[in-house]
């Protein structure tokens, strides 16, 4: 896409207080990202120079969005002097002759969708939409083509309140039409706020050219509460698991399967139901199986599951993870765990066995400690491996064995348990006691 036609102001600066959080609205995650981050995301297709104006919980809004992307501009709006959308556009430095307003709770605008505000010649261009039921939104009166005024339902007409036409509050500006009217604003109303809708007003007294695009209510869906954020978050889920689809990879029941924006799959992949998988996770060729759950972990040639547990910086390949299997910051290649087991902080090489209810000890109650085990080893059932601790090549350890931290060298058999025996009546004589 052409990125040198549109500068793209994004509107991030309010509280958001019907979101009854507090945290900063536009900090609100859909599918493992902030809601602003998605806009971005999309505004980047279309335009080389993007704007963000902050003022509520400014320093976390930047140093966030800033994690993800280094080629923003940050404006901070002066709430208390200029509040109101056009007083967010106080300060703004603009590139190009066409300048694109979004707002920062928008999280499901596509840069298709954007294109559209590209192609008109009109100084203005205001997106709106139809709805079945209007009620409590400004109507927007079109004549010829052209918007001529936009209404609030309380001071609606009875033939403007039959209007099913909607503001959905994202704009194009031409760069002469912001540089004119947004010094001309006045806060000469009940809020005492600068509204960016009065350039609309100011532009239609001059005789400009107003341009309605009907947008989609879905792409542009406002999130202003938990719902509206639960409700964007099936949106963005659809929209994630379809692109996954088309591209390859099989899913059981997706609607049950969450996956981040960021998860990367290759090649023949199964995803069953009831997955999640977050972060920047890395999926080759493997096989998830039902109730797992990998966290910003790389998984090839491996299967994982049934209800597994991949935590973060885990590294599988050529690995079968069984049920019930826990891995953490571990790398396991060419490696069976088939159930029940936690393996923390270890690096296990190819041919290695874990048996069920293994676990490795890798926290002392201060610090984290590394268990490195070698190839060809076979650790029994519900044995401890307490770390720091080395299991070299071609060594085995007894089920039931604890070993304490040091090394066993290649072809040792461990065993830390005590030598079997039975004690004849023990049984009766005990419970004649009570």
């Amino acid at each position: 896409m052409n990125n040198d036609k549109i500068s793209i102001v994004i509107l991030a600066a309010g509280q958001g207080s019907r979101m009854k959080s507090p945290k900063a609205k536009v900090l609100h995650t859909i599918s493992g990202k902030p809601m602003l981050y998605h806009i971005i995301k999309s505004s980047l297709e279309i335009s080389d120079d993007i704007t963000v104006v902050v003022a509520h919980q400014k320093e976390a809004v930047i140093e966030q969005i800033s994690s993800f992307f280094n080629n923003i501009n940050f404006v901070v709006q002066d709430a208390k002097n200029f509040p109101g959308t056009g007083g967010a556009m106080k300060n703004v430095s603009i590139k190009h002759e066409k300048i694109l307003v979004l707002n920062g709770d928008m999280p499901l605008i596509t840069a298709q969708a954007l294109e559209g505000f590209l192609d008109s010649t009109s100084d203005i261009v205001m997106s709106v939409f139809d709805l079945q039921n209007p009620d409590g939104y400004g109507r927007v009166v079109i004549e010829n083509g052209q918007v001529q005024k936009i209404v609030e339902q309380k001071d609606a007409s009875l033939d403007e309140i039959k209007i099913t036409t909607v503001n959905a509050g994202i704009y194009a500006f031409s760069k002469a039409v912001i540089e004119k009217y947004i010094p001309l604003l006045s806060n000469d109303n009940e809020q005492k706020e600068y509204y960016l809708t009065d350039v609309i007003s100011m532009a239609r007294a001059d005789r400009l050219r107003i341009s309605p695009l009907l947008v989609d209510e879905h792409t542009f869906k406002g999130v202003n509460s938990k719902k509206d954020l639960s409700d964007s978050e099936i949106i963005m889920q659809d929209k994630i698991k379809t692109k996954l689809m088309n591209e390859g990879v099989i899913m059981q029941l997706p609607s049950t399967i969450y996956i981040e924006e960021g998860v990367t799959f290759e090649g023949e992949c199964i995803v069953e139901n009831g997955c999640r998988i977050t972060g920047n996770s890395l999926i080759v060729n493997s096989h998830v199986k039902a109730g797992s759950v990998i966290e910003d972990s790389i998984v090839k040639n491996s299967d994982v599951g049934p209800m597994a547990h991949l935590r973060p910086a885990s590294y599988i390949e050529d690995t079968h993870i069984g049920n019930f299997v826990e891995v953490k910051k571990s790398s396991l290649k060419g490696v069976k765990a088939g159930h029940l087991s936690y393996i923390g902080d270890a690096q296990v090489d190819e041919g290695t066995n874990i048996g069920a209810g293994v676990i490795t000890c890798n926290y002392d109650g201060i610090k984290k400690h590394k268990t490195i085990i070698g190839k060809n080893v076979f650790v029994g059932s519900d044995s401890q491996l307490i770390a720091p601790i080395t299991l070299e090549d071609d060594v085995m350890i007894a089920a039931g064995t604890t070993v304490r931290s040091g090394k066993i060298e290649s072809g040792s058999l461990a065993v830390s348990t005590a030598k079997f025996k039975t004690i004849k009546d023990f049984y009766y004589k005990f419970f004649s006691k009570k």
